[in-house]
């Protein structure tokens, strides 16, 4: 046979190699498969027509969807066996629709990359703040435009975390639809208000959702199976805004059976009365419930109808996830860390630059105990003890644990589970496939697997003892605290215990 192209050579090679890998015994194939990493991280699929093996699985049927999901992982390193590479970047698409906007009047848009074949869908909603009144927006524009208008959005964008395309980075959601929508509302994604000569900025974050999945019903949407709605801080909490009007919205379409659910990450914020009052003056300083009082007056806000109904009047308590949780239909999985760096920022307390005083201290330990308390009735979460903020989409997220746990791992339960749900009605967990995830230990980065802290002014990393010690952590009263000897405490923490 004469092979009349340079990559087809590649390609036969790349046949025959993955041909002898599957063609061994089931059991030894899935044990070279486990654990492996993808050396070339930047590699496509295979394209093209290929042949088809009837090859017998029976010996690893139990295991069945983690040995595909290497296979997977395989074809995808397989990069001399394309004809072509494929690009892993979402590309930006303005909306025709003028009647949803950014702040300043400029188009809103999204970014997307289709996955052909797949009838999974990820729609992200961007975080950043808010501002509330004229001058915390004019001060937003000033300084964060990019967050108000779409005016300098490059033309293509990289997903990282959950958005990411590669097996190795996301091992269950990496052949999704991609779509990752720019947040440019200033208001939570909740504000239904437009430009008009008495205000200078539009506020559409609800309409802005509503006009992309009306859009995205031409590219694909209509085919679709699941969507996941997901966001993180300003996003998450618009994910518990918009989740069931988003499945009402193709239920009206005509789009009833697409399984619409939430992924909520550091969006869970908590109404709670700040460590030291102060004046209302911008977003870092404002008290959380003040902010949302006069933000959802200023910004024409659409809250769910059944949290609307709870609230009468006080409709700010839709902003904040123990509130608006039980009042939502669709199934919502919830990211929070329990010392989440932007509640403690609004709450005035700062765990950089000084030393903390022993209020401060109690302070955090009883925002931890809180948080914890709002969601203990919640089925489906991951809460480590860390001090950070925004999870879903950093690089990193396959590396912090809870219980010995990874999130992708528990979405890749909770996702299991709402499938079986569905096929048979069994509410129930599957075995061996835990989803209610929250650390139990009282202190910020007590959780080893946290992300690493660095001295803000030496820049070298910094160990949980040292963290703690550097922010006046009371090793001698602590440890009388909780009843135990300081050289234990001392041990626990040195272990990340």
């Amino acid at each position: 046979m004469t092979l009349r192209a340079p990559w087809t050579a590649a390609r036969l090679a790349c046949s025959v190699s993955l041909l002898v890998l599957l063609a061994q015994p089931a059991p030894l194939a899935a044990r070279r498969f486990r654990g492996g990493r993808n050396p070339q991280a930047r590699r496509a699929p295979a394209a093209g027509g290929a042949e088809s093996f009837s090859l017998d699985f029976t010996a690893v049927e139990d295991n069945m969807e983690s040995f595909m999901a290497q296979v997977k992982s395989l074809a995808q390193s397989l990069y001399p066996c394309s004809a072509q590479r494929l690009d892993h970047d979402m590309r930006l698409r303005l909306l025709e629709n003028a009647s949803a906007t950014c702040n300043d009047g400029s188009a809103a848009g999204y970014y997307m990359k289709e996955s052909k074949g797949s009838r999974r869908w990820l729609i992200f909603l961007e975080g950043g703040w808010y501002c509330f009144n004229k001058e915390s927006c004019d001060s937003r524009y000033e300084t964060m435009r990019r967050l108000m208008s779409s005016s300098q959005w490059p033309a293509t964008k990289t997903g990282t975390g959950i958005l990411s395309p590669l097996p190795e980075e996301n091992p269950h959601w990496w052949n999704a639809n991609m779509v990752f929508i720019p947040y440019c509302s200033s208001d939570v994604w909740s504000g239904a208000s437009p430009k008009t000569n008495q205000s200078d900025f539009a506020f559409m974050g609800s309409l802005i959702i509503k006009e992309v999945v009306k859009d995205l019903l031409t590219r694909g949407l209509d085919n679709a199976k699941v969507l996941l709605l997901a966001g993180s801080s300003a996003g998450g909490t618009g994910v518990l805004l918009n989740v069931d009007s988003v499945a009402e919205l193709l239920a009206d379409l005509g789009h009833g059976g697409v399984q619409v659910r939430g992924l909520s990450d550091s969006g869970w914020f908590l109404d709670t009365k700040q460590y030291q009052n102060s004046d209302c003056v911008d977003m870092l300083n404002c008290a959380p419930t003040e902010a949302i009082r006069r933000g959802i007056e200023y910004w024409g806000s659409v809250v769910p109808e059944r949290c609307r109904d709870a609230h009468v009047g006080e409709e700010w308590n839709c902003f904040f996830g123990y509130r608006v949780y039980p009042t939502i239909k669709r199934p919502v999985f919830v990211v929070q860390w329990l010392f989440d760096e932007a509640q403690l920022t609004v709450d005035n307390i700062h765990l950089m630059g000084k030393r903390l005083q022993e209020g401060q201290w109690t302070y955090i330990q009883e925002l931890g105990i809180q948080l914890r308390n709002t969601l203990k009735d919640v089925p489906a979460m991951f809460a480590p003890a860390c001090l950070s903020h925004e999870l879903i989409t950093m690089s990193h997220w396959l590396d912090v644990q809870v219980k010995g746990t990874s999130l992708p791992r528990a979405l890749h339960c909770w996702d299991r589970s709402l499938n079986d749900n569905v096929r048979s009605g069994n509410k129930a967990p599957p075995k061996g496939c835990p989803m209610h995830l929250i650390d139990s230990c009282p202190w910020p980065h007590c959780n080893p697997t946290c992300p690493t802290i660095r001295d803000q002014y030496s820049g070298q990393d910094m160990g949980v003892l040292q963290f703690l010690m550097h922010m006046g952590f009371d090793v001698q009263a602590m440890a009388q605290q909780h009843g135990m000897e300081p050289s234990k405490l001392l041990g626990m923490l040195s272990n990340g215990s």
